[in-house]
């Protein structure tokens, strides 16, 4: 008898870098798709998580040429609430993360499809030579305990 596992269905080749910035996502995408050479675009989709009430940003391309997907993911999601009474401190922030375990990266960008690790080294190397940004690295996606909100 075949029994159906969650990682039936994700898509388990990919390589993650994280990315540390202050730039806001449509800036960095702007300046990856310089960098890399690619295009990025803001997805029709965004990560939304109701039973935290948070919303992570996601942009997008597709190399049709090498079969490849490309996604940049914003870790953070700020909300900012005013309470009913106003006072001192009239508003507050509160920082949702979508890993939490890696609270400094800013963004996620996750490379689907067949990567050497030539490939990822040379691709860290060209992020890190964006001056806003900075620093870049791999991360291997095995040892984080959410891994699984990188699933879509």
């Amino acid at each position: 008898m075949y029994s159906v596992e969650l990682d039936d269905f994700s898509n388990s080749d990919y390589a993650l870098i994280g990315i540390h910035t202050s730039l806001q996502g449509y800036k960095l995408a702007y300046l990856l798709n310089k960098q890399l050479a690619i295009r990025f675009k803001l997805a029709e989709f965004a990560l939304d998580f109701e039973k935290q009430k948070a919303s992570f940003t996601v942009f997008d391309y597709f190399n049709k040429a090498l079969e490849q997907d490309f996604f940049l993911i914003s870790n953070a999601y700020k909300d900012t609430e005013t309470p009913i009474t106003e006072g001192l401190f009239a508003t507050s922030d509160t920082r949702t993360y979508l890993i939490p375990e890696k609270k400094k990266v800013d963004f996620f960008l996750k490379m689907e499809g067949d990567y050497t690790a030539d490939f990822l080294v040379k691709t860290v190397a060209k992020i890190n030579n964006i001056p806003q940004v900075v620093t870049s690295y791999s991360i291997e996606a095995t040892t984080l305990k959410s891994k699984d909100y990188l699933i879509f």
